[in-house]
């Protein structure tokens, strides 16, 4: 079954949590986002009681943590950090001016793909499938992308506190130029993998638009990023050697840029 009660249930949560973005709309995509996956991890672990397995478990435990420390993350980050708050005042849209009908419209669409995001774990609940190793693979691949993301967020936050005015090249990004966000794509492809033998039909089209749809975040937000530090350090001889010489986003893969990718809305 594609369609389920439990499915609706976690939309109803997901729409219910990301509301936030109404008081602020970056939150649609920012604490919204991180307070759903755990609500989700939460519900799914309420949901299915007796039917969960040590495999489901642990992936929904993994969505919580993930959740709540990516949310954690973001509210220091915005009410605790006044250099962020200075540095930021005009790079984000404050969204007042955004029409109440597209505001809505990006509460929903991101609802939808918070629930897909983590729709793998929900089939095979559903399924009433059994553990195999791709569950457990899923899982240590989930820990490896969270490790690696909460690691180069506390590099950033190290770095900026030392020099706010200067780009971030130490540790984890000497690697890559936006490894939170490769963190971020390794977490999602282990639940990815952790839906293998477990959704079938259709299914694995929810599952796959979730994936892509999540990959395809990260690169916007990376050409956002771009975007804002060319402008910002665009006359830096060092930042200029760093961006030709680091890839973008993944380690070994020579992508250095992907701003001209205006199709990666940003």
């Amino acid at each position: 079954m594609v369609f389920s009660m439990e499915l609706l249930w976690l939309f109803a949560a997901a729409m219910l949590i990301s509301s936030i973005g109404f008081k602020n709309y970056v939150w649609f995509i920012s604490l919204g986002y991180g307070l759903s996956i755990a609500g989700e991890g939460l519900l799914m672990l309420f949901l299915f009681g007796e039917e969960l397995t040590l495999g489901t478990v642990i992936c929904c435990v993994l969505f919580v943590i993930y959740g709540l420390r990516l949310s954690g993350y973001l509210a220091m980050r915005e009410f605790g950090s006044n250099s962020y708050k200075k540095h930021m005042k005009g790079e984000i849209k404050d969204g007042k001016f955004v029409p109440f009908g597209v505001k809505v419209a990006i509460w929903i669409t991101c609802a939808l793909l918070y629930v897909t995001q983590v729709s793998g774990v929900l089939y095979r609940l559903q399924n009433h499938c059994k553990d195999n190793a791709s569950v457990y693979v899923g899982a240590a691949v989930m820990l490896l992308g969270l490790a690696l993301e909460s690691a180069a967020d506390v590099q950033k936050s190290h770095a900026k506190k030392i020099n706010p005015r200067r780009f971030v090249d130490s540790g984890l990004y000497r690697v890559v130029r936006c490894p939170n966000y490769l963190g971020e794509m390794i977490f999602w492809t282990g639940a990815l993998l952790s839906s293998i033998a477990a959704a079938t039909g259709l299914q694995w089209f929810v599952v796959s638009v979730g994936y892509v749809g999540i990959i395809f975040v990260m690169f916007s937000g990376a050409r956002r990023l771009e975007l804002r530090q060319n402008k910002n350090y665009s006359n830096d001889p060092e930042y200029q050697k760093y961006v030709k010489s680091v890839p973008i986003m993944v380690p070994f893969v020579p992508l250095y840029s992907v701003e001209k990718y205006k199709w990666l809305v940003a």
